[in-house]
């Protein structure tokens, strides 16, 4: 079933050029990876540190194994540097059958 991942980070003022590539890293790595379809990037207008990635993966599957990949680890521990706190991700499913 066809997956929506909400991925929400927080960071700190300044070091834009520097988080700007890291996300263009994770998103190149991304693009490769068994399942992917598609990703956004999205800005809050007034807050422009407050960022949401909407990404969206053929199976849930695929993103976990994306979220577990090493190279992805790695990215993210350098995007945590920057980071007011944690990243937080949100797993949604998409299609039929959800309520049973």
């Amino acid at each position: 079933m066809l997956a929506k991942i909400l991925i929400e980070r927080q960071f700190k003022s300044g070091n834009e050029k520097e988080i700007l590539s890291l996300l263009n890293q994770l998103r190149s790595l991304a693009m490769n990876q068994p399942g992917y379809i598609s990703g956004l990037t999205m800005r809050v207008p007034d807050e422009p540190e407050n960022m949401m990635v909407i990404g969206t993966w053929q199976t849930l599957d695929s993103w976990y194994s994306w979220k577990e990949n090493m190279e992805r680890k790695n990215l993210e521990a350098m995007l945590d540097i920057y980071q007011e706190r944690p990243t937080e991700y949100r797993e949604y499913v998409v299609g039929s059958g959800l309520l049973t």
